[in-house]
């Protein structure tokens, strides 16, 4: 089963190549693409959630076969729950593709065509640590609309790049390469 998810780091080390010789190191650019890996903490939470959803799920069978149908109705409706929840925390993050920008966030999507980006650029400024309501000092990469508008992208405390900011400047220089790519002049 292909994981696509897992090629994005790896494309850049094939034949020993760099980022800086690679910039765009997939063959079809009209698809969406996270151009980095989920990060450790976003995987983990995912794990825990499918952890949670077993148990539920399990419970669901066992309260099923005592014959109260009704709760293991409840049960396998809350398994379901956690599992989609799971699945859209695993999809939350930047992709890119030929037509533009897309902000998946856990409630919804932002896409924004490459012609109407002005900017993809890295700016220092307060971020959210892990997408809670405390903010720290740090990195973000932020989509500049043409009305002025500021969307941001990526954070370096975001929980795909927490005490991972080799990654953050690897996944900000890609997503800065497709920007210079696809974004009229």
């Amino acid at each position: 089963m292909p994981l696509p998810f897992l090629t994005a780091d790896r494309a850049f080390e094939v034949a020993g190549e760099t980022s800086d010789d690679v910039a765009l190191p997939f063959d079809d650019h009209d698809q969406w693409r996270r151009p980095y890996r989920p990060g450790p903490w976003r995987v983990g939470a995912a794990a825990l959630l499918l952890l949670m959803a077993s148990f539920v799920l399990l419970a669901a069978m066992i309260i099923s076969f005592a014959g109260a149908m009704p709760g293991a109705g409840i049960c396998l409706g809350l398994g379901v729950v956690f599992v989609a929840c799971a699945l859209r925390l695993l999809r939350v993050g930047a992709w890119v593709s030929r037509h533009g920008l897309r902000r998946v966030g856990f409630f919804s999507t932002t896409t924004v065509p490459w012609a109407r980006a002005t900017d993809v650029r890295t700016v220092q400024q307060p971020v959210r640590w892990l997408g809670l309501p405390r903010t720290v000092q740090g990195q973000a990469l932020v989509l500049v609309h043409q009305n002025g508008e500021r969307l941001q992208l990526l954070t370096d405390h975001n929980a795909d790049f927490l005490s991972r900011v080799e990654a953050f400047d690897r996944a900000a220089d890609t997503v800065e390469a497709w920007g210079d790519e696809y974004r009229p002049v």
